[in-house]
């Protein structure tokens, strides 16, 4: 009788190509959209984050009311506009209207819910993002094999993101045999990801959840320079830690409440251990059962 796991395992492969079809992106998909591909400076990438975040009130804003509340000079916005690809700032804003008023339209079902129903309205909005994302997985099952090749394979969360790695090391060990989780910064990480490199990994999975820590840019810049590649899983694809990474999976977190909740973060990382196991099927399922031996046999779990 093969495990819940297991059986996930043999019936859940993903399938590559796009398989759903495109639903109208949210507001802050539709914006990444639009701000991830050109390669954006500091100054801009800190306007392309404002307005990702404040898209309802920022999508007003004069030229010089969005320069002051960014803390950059108006010519730098009308680079900005013209960086993402627009004539002007006028242009620029007319889009952001647009965005910001399809997201006024809706039932307004949010304004009657209590704190706790709005954190869980977030996250579902954040879901629904990753939905559209997952729409054409090749990216998630090219990444996957990836990892899946690696050996042996670095996790690497630091700080907050330590139950995100720690998840999925806890995970990805059943099924590769090789994975050493980074939970700690500074010379400890930096001395973990040197000897994955000399015993002939390739590859560091890295999560990086708000508030983002110099620790982890820094491992992720030791990582680089050893000769490891970096997939890193965050909540925007803008800034440093992206601009180092080989591959960025963006993708929200909840913050409606005192602290972030991972909801689509832990999706994505499930996503991605899923498509470890369709890169090599053979090896999952030894792995699979020969854990479930041992676990009958030293009584890990209770029986149900």
């Amino acid at each position: 009788m093969p495990s819940p796991q297991q059986a996930r395992a043999q019936a859940s492969a993903i399938t590559s190509g796009r398989t759903a079809p495109a639903a109208e992106a949210a507001p802050t998909s539709r914006l990444r959209e639009l701000f991830d591909g050109p390669r954006l400076s500091p100054g801009q990438r800190r306007i392309a984050q404002y307005l990702i975040e404040h898209i309802t009130e920022a999508a007003f804003l004069s030229i010089t009311e969005l320069a002051d509340r960014v803390g950059v000079s108006q010519p730098s916005v009308t680079r900005f506009a013209a960086a993402v690809g627009f004539s002007g700032y006028p242009a620029l804003r007319e889009r952001l209207q647009s965005i910001a008023l399809s997201s006024l339209a809706g039932p307004g079902e949010e304004n009657r819910a209590n704190e706790l129903q709005a954190a869980v309205d977030g996250e579902i909005q954040n879901l629904e993002n990753l939905r559209r994302d997952f729409a054409d997985p090749d990216r998630v099952i090219h990444v996957g094999r990836q990892l899946s090749r690696s050996t042996p394979l670095t996790v690497l969360g630091l700080r907050i993101s330590v139950s995100l790695a720690e998840y999925f090391g806890y995970a990805a060990r059943r099924i590769h045999p090789d994975v050493r989780l980074v939970t700690l910064g500074g010379s400890v990480a930096y001395d973990a990801l040197l000897q994955a490199r000399e015993a002939g990994g390739s590859w560091v999975l890295a999560f990086a959840m708000p508030r983002h820590s110099q620790e982890t840019l820094n491992a992720v810049r030791v990582a680089r320079g050893a000769g490891l590649k970096v997939a890193l899983v965050t909540d925007l694809a803008l800034g440093p830690l992206a601009d180092e990474a080989d591959v960025t999976f963006a993708t929200g977190t909840g913050s409606r409440l005192v602290f972030d909740s991972y909801a689509a973060p832990g999706v994505l990382a499930a996503a991605l251990l899923q498509a470890m196991t369709d890169a090599d099927p053979e090896r999952t399922q030894a792995r699979l059962e020969k854990y479930e031996q041992l676990s009958d046999q030293h009584q890990f779990f209770l029986k149900d």
